[in-house]
């Protein structure tokens, strides 16, 4: 074998291994959940999405019924794992996710194509940014309570009273409450910023939790599964739309509506960089936001934008697209708030 066919055989084992390592790195990442709704002859658009299954079937469904051709494969990940999948390079044709913060800085750091339609046009400025990202929900945070844990009690109105309430019954609340953990939910480390940033209430409330020994969940499913079987008497700010699904169906669950505020997140959607059915993906986007906007069927997938409606009336919400977004993003600055939420929460 002559010396040039041996370095171009060099070369070329080089670049393979690159390209698989590539591979690797972009595929790094844990799915929660997959399924796979075959099309009739037409492409596989290939979404990653932090919404359940079970609550995002019914519009996946639909949006079959509309595109029979088009083939879908869902994936449900984390709002952090589907950061580093898509930062990784992962190949996914739309991104749908709950921490509006994360893909504020994907689309500013350039891991999402432009796309504009008469449906993105459409949205007001506060729920779309720069072509490139765009808000189809308008979700509140709230408290999902165990009503047999509070027989007897009298229901706190502020985040003031209530945590009055929990510091004057340590033994019927200790051990029963949950909230995210902020090293892991990116959507609760948004809700507890924007939070922080606006009231000293968050960190009064954060730190008698943390003397009651909260325990810490990765997601609100979660949360409200064990606050329905009693194992916790309440779950502190997780998503609206997935404990109104519950409240029908489950006995002793209820939201506990408090009058200080409510946080009010916008579920976005992005078309990566790496996304090759783009035809496909800018259909489905379209969907979300016809129904997004009201224009859809009369149960839509997830609560609807509600552009003149309780989600704008909020005195915390919605929280609004924008380079603030960023500023708890800095390192820094993510550190040293998880150093404090650290101190306060986890307390010796």
């Amino acid at each position: 074998m002559c010396v040039t066919d041996l370095a171009r055989r060099l070369i070329g084992a080089a670049c393979l291994g690159l390209l698989l390592a590539s591979q690797a790195v972009a595929q790094d990442f844990e799915i929660e959940d997959r399924r796979v709704y075959p099309g009739a002859d037409g492409p596989m658009l290939r979404v990653i999405s932090t919404a359940d299954l079970d609550v995002f079937e019914p519009f996946l469904l639909r949006f079959q019924t509309d595109n029979p051709g088009v083939g879908i494969d869902y994936n449900t990940v984390s709002s952090s794992e589907l950061n580093r999948a898509i930062r990784g390079g992962a190949v996914f044709d739309l991104a749908l996710s709950s921490a509006m913060d994360l893909q504020f800085s994907l689309a500013n750091d350039g891991y999402a194509q432009s796309y504009s339609s008469g449906a993105t046009a459409a949205l007001p400025d506060w729920a779309r940014w720069n072509d490139q990202l765009f808000a189809f929900t308008a979700e509140p945070a709230v408290i999902v309570i165990n009503a047999a844990r509070f027989e007897g009690l009298t229901l706190p109105r502020s985040r003031a009273e209530l945590v009055t309430l929990l510091r004057d019954n340590p033994d019927r609340f200790a051990g029963r409450l949950g909230t995210y953990d902020l090293h892991v939910s990116g959507l609760g480390y948004l809700f507890a910023t924007q939070e922080a940033r606006s009231s000293d209430a968050y960190w009064r409330l954060t730190e008698v939790m943390g003397r009651l020994d909260a325990r810490l969940y990765c997601c609100s499913s979660q949360m409200i599964d064990d606050v329905q079987s009693g194992d916790l008497a309440l779950a502190y700010n997780v998503l609206g739309s997935y404990a109104a699904q519950r409240l029908d169906a489950e006995a002793g669950l209820t939201v506990l509506p408090l009058e200080d505020f409510t946080n009010v997140m916008l579920r976005t959607a992005l078309i990566p960089a790496t996304a090759e059915e783009m035809d496909a993906a800018g259909r489905m986007l379209d969907a979300l936001l016809r129904e997004g906007m009201g224009f859809g069927p009369a149960t839509p997938v997830l609560p609807p934008l509600q552009t003149r409606g309780a989600a704008e009336q909020s005195p915390f919400g919605p929280i609004r697209l924008g380079p603030a977004l960023m500023v708890y993003l800095d390192r820094l600055n993510r550190a040293s708030f998880l150093e404090a939420w650290d101190a306060a929460m986890v307390q010796q």
